[in-house]
């Protein structure tokens, strides 16, 4: 039976034809693509013509179509039963779309279908997942692996029944690595702190990399395929933690040992070991993997992207994290080594009969490093491989093996030897594990292969199938009876009887039964020495001849079929005998057993004595099936969970999706077994809502009535005339078939609507054309008589315009004529008075240039004379000065050859260096009158530039002259005609004051230019230095903000400094101030408390009278004790009472504290800030942890927040760590410890609750009074202790409001649904209307309501805005979070309508912080960024037109492109039917998501809630105004107490 003839047709399907209509969508077999989908254009009797979507028309019968749901969102569903049509097609369409878009997890009811992706997703996993599943209901998120863990674990936990979760899939399909993430889960659910190294879960995962090194291997269909079945069992004790675990292991593929096809490999290690250090190499005397028989028999050496000496590496530290030792590890690789050479012994025939020997020396160089390796004989090794000992009654007969059977040992004697390794490596594993024998819960983890059929399938293809006949024969038991019918129709009240489904029992029966099963006629043909693989088929032949689930092939000989439950599959039997035998070669165990080494020797232990006596027959069948038996067993005893992955392809690519090979995985993996169960009972099931919704149109008497969901939903079903359908409780149950008929029907409805649309349409367009045409008619009647009209019009204006312009045209003609001539007269007149002024300025012109020339000759006959005059005398000078010095020269020779000439010469040079000093001194001085210099030059441009303006304006002043003289000239000239001489001379002016003219115009010009110059780069210069002078006023502006802000952290970290140097030595010091005498203690606690004893006596009198005492000190000690002791105790009984007071709830004078006023003022009263030790503050936090302990009142923790906040404030104002005190505590304590010097320094500056009681007589006793306090150790830990105890109240009520709206925000996500027959006709509807409005909201005006009333209790109580902003602030951001992770792991959730319900509560919270104004609310309205613009993309219309640059940085700009293309992916529109955005889009964002993938570490989604402090001591600080404590009015308490009278204000 092929897989496309595979059909899932049912009984119920055919009772119930499928009602397809021309123009319905369907699906349709495909050789292809298996499914694909057309619209119906023509029905033909029993078939139909289909027009499919890649533009071909097909003709198919009525029972191959199968319907499609074209009102199925785009992203698919997230569990496939709630598909409205469930089969093939339909799921493997949602399969298809849900897997473009990267959601590789789908339930099927409770299975799990994860499709690999082959590429990383950071997003979907990681702590931050985990903590979403943990405890969240199974359905309730995006279906995900921590689901399906988290279901097992809670199972175990509440029902203390031990959990199953079977992961199936064939190679390829991650198997490994699902059981990675569920090993995982369980470790972050059930995990323990290490006590004794690592835990558990650490060990199991740890030893992966063994495993993986050791029992997988490369495939085709998989780079790291598990080669072995491996079911990993973590044990649980009582309180649900990991106490032990256990890893069992089925079926190693022992023959890829020795045999291999192309392109696959063998198993890693072998790989691993030739890639080794070259040390380790040369010790094994391995090489390159193309040199060994065993691995060479494929072309495949290495893996793509993956290093054989770094995994090699890994693997030896995975031994050692295991806890194989060195000594272990060793003999582990030397044993791997020589199967690699064992692999290499070739043989050929030996001197005698059917004997063999090795062929050449390089075999015979191998069987001796094989020999080295085990540490066994070389000569028994090769007796062993060659040789056979018979033992007959008589005697021992030794016989020799052929080449081929010696070549059969070998292998044989490979395989068993990786095979004890192997399993020695797993019992190892396990004992490090350590098991819990007395737990009893447990989760098991079975990863196993997957249903395999290849071309070539042999005896491990027989054992894998059935083990998933087993397998699948358990699921069916478990899913048929207990989830789809018990679980489902029972929660539904729903009737059901018995539904029979395909049992492969018989299958089971074919292949375990005893004694005629195939299991039990291949090990007695193992049994017998002349039996083949030819006998063994005929055998199964004759006896399986008539069963229906077994095929006889008909061109085969030895091959057999097997009918399973995925298919048809035909096996080989040509090596079933060789493979299913699994005893030890008698020869084999005895070398192996003797061998030297204790780890070689201990894989083969000696048997047992019984078994050695009786050689009793042991086969890998048999074996195989009593392990699957006890597999069985354990998984019936638990709750099974299943997980089948899926291989997309088999390129191993991601984003490539082949709908033929996923088909046969979903065949294999039993999954569409599990649909066609479901098939088989009620396979449609719809909440009333969606079922109304859809079909409502069908019944509109019953949406027109006032019923609820449930009775409308019953008269629709009515009213169709459906039978065999159920409605449960809370859902409508359909049979096969029946959602199609109601599909057909919606459709028919729905098309005779369309036609009476548009019928009336038509008509309405008809109507609308006439009328238009008409008006139109009318319009052009009117056009054209107006036209008309105009005409006539135009002919007469035109008769008046021709006389008009006959008349204007003549008067023209006239004035141009006179125009002309008196033009001419004034032209003739102008060019003859022109003609004599130009010749009076050429004369004049004339005379001016002569003048010029004869002063130039003049100064140049003058310049010529002076400086040969001046070149002779220096001639002069020269020759005389030259005369002078050869004079001096000769002195000088002369005075050289005299004693003091050394001397003198000497002294000149020092005043040679004098001078040249003196001139450096001078250069530096002209460098900086020189700069100087440069600073004024742009003075002195501008005053040339005015100079120049100047210059400018005189020379137009005489231009202007010029020009006025010249007139006057030509003016007062006699006419031409009388006087020609004059004539001649003017002219000859006028052409030199022409030159003239020409000649300023020049020099203007050239003035001009040169001014201009001036002026722009003065403009240059003056914009040049506004700029540095912005710049440099920046810059003193910076370097002044740098300045205080170094200012203040320099106070800070001094204060930061002092305060911990206090602390550190005043710590040291504490220890030996205990050893201080009596005297000393009662002269420093006198010194530290008499402050306010000397206060209200007078100054004169005080001093004269405490330097008597200082000066008696000695002699009056024993009179002072007693005055001390009561002191003390008057000082103890003031401070109980204040203990006694600020615990009751003294409230608030204005908005001022009272405790934290009270407290302040007392404690600077006693000056206990200054002392080294004292008890007040202690009992003060005592008091306040003791009042917040146990406190969930809301405004308690206000009230105490308040008063701390307060008390900090003032502290922090006031006090500041004396450097001195903490550095010489000594010395401060004998210069201010006495009572002279406590007294005095009281004098001296008393502190601000001195000034505000006695000494200032101010009324302003605000904190402007206050002076800083050195403080000592105690009062800085109270500082410390009071800080702690603001944080923690801020957290307490900070947590109580978001465990107070938690519960509310998880109804907030989501809107309530309404239903839809509640929405009737008439004024009623307004109510309903009116009264789902309100129930929509009420969960959001529940939140509003509860952040009203924590923010009117913090008002009460006068909590510091700048606090509740901080809250506000924290509490939004939360909600934030909450919502957002909420709405991305939700599907339901990110929907159109839920948008617009999610934005109307936004809508509320926005106005609840509008009404709380800025100072409360402050920045909370920002922290719902990421929901808001959320919520704002879900809303929007029109989302396939907008590109990714606008999503992403104008609607969404603070979303990521995981959280934008998780929101795009998930998005369907429930209310307009519209699509999310394009699949460009989506395309880019996968692409940004992949390079994002590279780059980070992790790519969550999700966000994370902020708990911390957002604040600090000085933000309070710098945010609260100053408080005036002068004129707190004290307590009845202690008002009248004589003690705190400094309390009571005091007039002026």
């Amino acid at each position: 039976m092929s897989p496309m003839q595979w059909n899932y047709e049912l009984s119920a399907q055919k009772e119930t034809p499928v009602n397809i209509i021309v123009g319905s969508h369907v699906w349709i077999e495909d050789p292809e693509v298996c499914w694909i989908d057309g619209q119906v254009s023509k029905i033909n009797g029993k078939d139909a013509e289909i027009e499919t979507t890649n533009g071909k028309k097909v003709v198919a019968k009525l029972s191959k179509i199968y319907p499609k749901d074209m009102e199925a969102p785009p992203g698919g569903v997230d569990d496939m039963t709630k598909l409205s049509y469930l089969h093939e097609p339909g799921v493997l369409q949602n399969l298809k779309a849900r897997y473009e878009l990267n959601e590789i997890y789908t339930y099927t009811g409770n299975i799990l279908i994860a499709i690999n992706p082959f590429q990383r997703l950071p997003h979907i996993y990681g702590a931050h997942m985990m903590h979403q599943y943990k405890g969240a209901p199974f359905g309730e998120l995006s279906p995900h692996v921590f689901a399906v863990a988290d279901v097992a674990y809670r199972a175990m936990v509440n029902e203390t029944k031990s959990n199953s979760i079977l992961v199936s899939g064939e190679s390829g399909a991650g198997k490994t690595e699902t059981t990675k993430m569920l090993m995982q889960y369980l470790a972050f659910l059930g995990g323990r702190a290490a006590t004794e190294g690592r835990t558990v879960e650490q060990q199991v995962l740890e030893s992966n990399p063994v495993l993986e090194a050791f029992g997988n291997a490369k495939t085709v269909r998989n780079n790291n395929s598990s080669r072995f079945g491996k079911f990993v069992e973590i044990q649980f004790d009582k309180s649900g933690r990991i106490s032990g675990a256990a890893i069992r292991t089925y079926l190693l593929e022992r023959s890829r040992v020795c045999q291999i096809n192309d392109p696959e490999r063998n198993y890693h290690c072998f790989y691993l070991l030739c890639a080794a250090p070259q040390e380790e190499i040369e010790k094994y005397k391995l090489g390159n993997p193309r040199s060994f028989h065993y691995l060479n028999q494929s072309k495949c050496y290495e893996l793509a992207d993956i290093s054989d000496a770094r995994e090699y590496l890994a693997t030896r530290r995975a031994m050692d994290i295991v806890g194989i030792s060195q000594k272990d590890q060793e003999a582990i690789f030397r044993v791997v080594a020589s199967i690699l050479h064992l692999g290499n012994i070739d043989f050929t025939k030996g001197k005698e009969v059917d004997s063999s020997v090795p062929k050449d020396d390089k075999s015979k160089f191998h069987l001796k490093t094989t020999a080295e390796l085990l540490m066994c004989d070389v000569d028994a090794l090769e007796d062993a491989l060659c040789k056979r000992v018979m033992i007959t009654p008589e005697e021992v007969i030794k016989r020799s093996l052929d080449p081929q059977s010696a070549a059969v040992s070998r292998d044989g004697l490979a395989k068993t030897i990786y095979s004890r390794l192997f399993d020695w490596l797993v019992d190892t594993i396990n004992n490090s594990i350590g098991q819990d024998p007395n737990s009893k819960s447990l989760i098991g983890v079975l990863d196993i292969y997957g249903f395999e059929s290849f071309k070539s399938n042999s005896f491990e293809q027989f054992c894998i199938n059935f083990t998933n006949e087993k397998l699948q024969q358990h699921f069916n038991q478990a899913k048929s009876q207990t989830e789809f019918f018990t679980s489902k129709y029972t929660k539904e009240q729903i009737n059901w009887s018995y539904i029979e489904f395909v049992d492969n029992q018989d299958v089971l029966d074919l292949i375990e039964k005893k004694p005629g099963g195939i299991v039990a006629l291949l090990d007695e043909a193992c049994m017998f020495p002349k039996s083949t693989h030819e006998t063994f088929a005929n055998k199964l032949y004759q006896t399986f001849k008539n069963h229906k689930r077994f095929i006889k092939p008909k061109l085969s000989r030895t091959d057999f079929t097997i009918a399973h439950y995925a298919g048809e599959v035909t096996y080989q039997s040509d090596q079933f005998l060789d493979k299913n035998k699994d005893y030890v070669v008698p020869e084999h165990q005895d070398l192996l057993g003797a061998s030297k080494c204790s780890f070689v020797a201990g894989l083969f232990p000696p048997p047992p004595e019984e078994t050695s006596k009786s050689s009793k027959f042991s086969s890998i069948g048999s074996r195989f099936k009593l392990q699957l038996q006890q597999l069985m067993e354990t998984l019936n005893s638990t709750e099974p969970h299943y997980i089948r992955c899926v291989k997309p392809n088999n390129l191993l690519k991601p984003a490539v999706f082949e709908n033929v090979n996923i088909m046969q995985q979903l065949r294999c993996g039993g999954v569409l077994e599990a649909i066609r169960i479901s098939c088989a009972g009620y396979p449609t099931r719809r909440p009333f809502f969606e079922f109304v919704n859809r079909f409502g149109l069908l019944a509109p008497e019953a949406m027109e009535a006032n019923c609820d969901e449930k009775t409308a939903c019953q008269k629709i079903l009515e009213n169709m005339g459906l039978k065999g359908y159920q409605i449960g409780k809370t859902k409508v149950f359909l049979r096969a078939g029946q959602m199609a008929e109601l599909d057909a029907r919606r459709a028919q409805v729905l098309s005779n609507a369309a036609k009476v649309i548009q019928g009336r349409i038509r008509t309405h367009q008809a109507r609308k054309h006439y009328r238009a045409l008409r008006k139109k008619t009318i319009y052009v009647q009117s056009r054209w008589r107006g036209r008309l009209a105009c005409k006539i019009y135009e002919n007469m204006r035109r008769e008046a315009a021709a006389v008009k312009i006959q008349k204007n045209i003549r008067r023209y003609e006239a004035r141009k004529a006179y125009k002309e001539l008196h033009v001419s007269v004034i032209t003739l007149q102008t060019a003859l008075r022109a003609m004599a002024a130009r010749k009076v300025f050429r004369f004049r012109k004339q005379t001016k240039a002569s003048i010029i020339i004869q002063a130039r000759w003049r100064c140049h006959k003058a310049a010529l004379y002076y400086k040969r005059l001046k070149k002779g005398i220096l001639v002069t000078q020269c020759r005389w000065r030259g005369r002078v010095a050869r004079r001096e020269l000769r002195k000088l020779k002369m005075a050289a050859r005299e004693t003091g000439a050394l001397q003198e010469a000497k002294d000149k040079l020092e005043k040679r260096v004098e001078e040249l000093t003196w001139r450096l001194q001078l250069e530096k001085g002209l460098r900086t009158n020189l700069e100087e210099s440069k600073a004024q030059e742009i003075a002195k441009l501008q005053n040339s530039l005015q100079e120049m303006q100047s210059k400018v304006d005189e020379a137009n002043a005489l231009l202007i002259k010029e020009r006025e003289s010249a007139k006057k000239v030509i003016e007062e000239a006699p006419p031409v005609v009388k006087e020609t001489q004059v004539i001649v001379e003017d002219t000859q002016k006028i052409e030199a004051l022409r030159m003239e003219v020409e000649n300023l115009k020049t020099s203007l010009e050239s003035e001009k230019q040169k001014a201009d110059d001036f002026e722009r780069k003065y403009n240059e210069a003056q914009i040049c230095s506004e700029e540095r002078g912005k710049k440099l006023e920046d810059t003193e502006k910076k370097v002044r903000q740098l300045q205080e802000s170094l200012t203040r952290l320099e106070e800070k970290i001094t204060n930061v400094e002092s305060e911990n140097q206090v602390l550190r030595q005043q710590a040291v010091s504490m220890a030996p101030n205990k050893f201080l005498s009596g005297r000393s203690r009662s002269i420093v606690q006198r010194g530290a408390e008499s402050g306010h004893l000397s206060v209200e006596t007078k100054t004169h009198s005080t001093n004269q009278e405490l330097h008597s005492q200082s000066m008696n000190q000695r002699e009056s000690s024993e009179v002072e004790d007693r005055p001390q002791k009561s002191l003390n105790e008057k000082q103890q009984e003031n401070q109980e009472l204040l203990i006694r007071c600020i615990a009751q709830h003294l409230g608030f004078a204005g908005n001022r504290p009272i405790a934290a006023c009270i407290i302040y003022k007392c404690l600077l009263h006693w000056r206990s800030f200054e002392v080294e030790r004292t008890s007040v503050f202690d009992r003060i936090i005592q008091t306040i942890g003791h009042a917040i302990e146990t406190q969930d009142n809301n405004d308690i923790l206000a009230y105490w927040l308040s008063n701390a906040s307060t008390l900090l404030l003032l502290l922090q104002r006031t006090l500041k760590a004396s450097g001195a005190a903490g550095m010489a505590p000594q010395r401060r304590r004998s210069s201010s410890a006495t009572l002279f010097g406590r007294m005095t320094q009281s004098f001296r500056g008393a502190p601000a609750g001195v000034n505000l009681s006695v000494i200032s007589g101010s009324s302003s006793r605000g904190v402007d009074t206050l002076r800083q306090v050195e403080a000592k150790y105690p009062a800085l830990l109270f500082k410390q202790q009071l800080t702690a105890y603001v944080e923690k109240i801020y957290g307490m009520i900070r947590d109580s409001l978001k465990k107070e709206i938690s519960p509310l925000l998880g109804l907030c996500i989501q809107a309530p649904r309404t239903s839809r027959a509640s929405l009737v006709k008439g004024s009623s509807r307004s109510v309903a209307n009116t009264e789902a409005q309100r129930a929509l909201i009420a969960h959001w005006q529940g939140i509003v309501k509860s952040l009203g009333n924590f923010l009117n209790t913090l008002k009460a109580n006068h909590v510091p805005p700048f606090l509740v902003r901080k809250v506000f602030t924290q509490i939004f951001s939360f909600i934030n979070v909450q919502l957002f992770n909420s709405l991305l792991l939700r599907r339901e959730c990110c929907s159109f309508s839920n948008g617009e319900y999610v934005k109307a509560g936004l809508a509320e919270l926005e106005h609840w912080c509008y009404k709380a104004t800025d100072e409360y609310a402050g920045s909370a309205w920002d922290e719902l960024k990421h929901i808001r613009q959320a919520i704002g993309f879900l809303v929007i219309h029109q989302k396939p037109k907008k590109t990714l640059d606008e999503i992403s940085h104008d609607l969404c700009p603070v979303l990521s492109i995981q959280q934008l293309y998780r929101i795009s992916t998930m998005y369907w529109d429930d209310k307009y039917g519209t699509h999310s955005v394009s699949p460009d889009v989506i395309s880019n964002m996968r692409v940004l998501m992949t390079e994002d993938s590279n780059n980070a570490v992790s790519n969550s989604f999700l966000l994370d809630d902020d708990s911390s402090i957002p604040f600090s001591v000085d933000d309070i600080s710098k945010s609260m105004e100053q408080i005036d404590i002068s004129d707190i009015d004290p307590p009845p308490l202690i008002r009248e107490n004589s003690g705190f009278s400094f309390l009571l204000p005091r007039p002026d």
